[in-house]
């Protein structure tokens, strides 16, 4: 099997795993290739010997599976580079909650082995895309959210919400949440967000410190289409993708639908969502 690696490196600490992964990868004669910011990091700052391993940088690269090795920021890094090409993502947790990355470094040598065995399962996860008036930078595809927020500290936004061009509400908020199933345990949760259930086929709408006591978030079908016009008094604002921000003019349409395709978690045969939750985020925890 042909592995691509993608790492944090930006936080040396959290790199020293990786000796040990390429230690089970070349115990399995696996093919691997590590993207170039985390081999250098690797090689600097960990002084391993890599001269033999392929790098590669952005979306250039081809794996039967890609390896996520940091936390969930990582592991949306990952989705990020991968893209559309269906490559399945195996997420390994060296950061602190791993919600995403849900495979411990304790686990690594025995999932490899179930995964050359082929006793491993793929979950498919729903996408969002962007689609804005005016042309921006940031990748436009998100496994998490997009969010839309104010672009300075002082004064709120007004942001008009249609779903399939019907009027939904203007809202008065610090800014507003649009998350899939995988993404309503992070920033929408934070926000007041309801969990769901990751193969529930819907996208959820989370206003962030609203102006008023009865807008609550709001959960859609995820085929039907959301566009949003902002009004700022500063003339900008933030818009966010799965953490990678860019300042917009306060012209710019957005349109954000389900994408044409998802993205593969790979995922051992014992992983259950609701079993996460209770273990990492303390789901219905009874501390008396």
């Amino acid at each position: 099997m042909r592995f691509a690696i993608i790492g944090n490196e930006y936080q040396a600490e959290k790199s020293k795993h990786a000796e040990s992964l390429l230690e089970i990868l070349e115990s399995h004669q696996a093919k691997v290739m590590i993207e170039k910011g985390f081999k250098d990091l690797l090689e600097q700052g960990q002084g391993l010997s890599l001269k033999h391993v392929e790098s590669f940088t952005d979306r250039d690269f081809t794996a039967d599976m890609v390896i996520s090795l940091g936390g969930d920021g990582t592991f949306l890094k990952a989705a990020r580079l991968t893209g559309s090409r269906n490559i399945p993502i195996l997420g390994i947790n060296t950061g602190r909650l791993g919600f995403l990355a849900d495979v411990s470094v304790d686990e690594m040598e025995m999932t490899l082995d179930e995964i050359y065995s082929n006793h491993y399962k793929i979950e498919e996860r729903s996408v969002l895309q962007l689609t804005t008036s005016n042309p921006l930078q940031v990748y436009p595809c998100a496994l998490n959210e997009v969010a839309v927020l104010k672009h300075d500290s002082s004064s709120m936004i007004s942001i008009k919400a249609y779903i399939n061009r019907e009027h939904l509400n203007t809202y008065q908020a610090d800014g507003l949440i649009i998350a899939t199933p995988t993404g309503s345990t992070g920033y929408s949760l934070s926000v007041g967000g309801p969990v769901i259930a990751p193969q529930s086929k819907t996208m959820v709408i989370t206003p962030v410190a609203p102006h008023s006591l009865n807008c609550r978030p709001l959960v859609v079908r995820d085929d039907w289409e959301i566009t949003l016009e902002v009004e700022s008094r500063s003339h900008n604002f933030l818009i966010s993708v799965d953490g990678c921000s860019e300042s917009c003019r306060e012209d710019t349409r957005i349109r954000i639908s389900r994408a044409p395709y998802t993205v593969k978690m790979v995922k051992r045969f014992d992983h259950q969502f609701f079993k996460t939750l209770r273990s990492k985020m303390m789901w219905g925890a009874d501390a008396r």
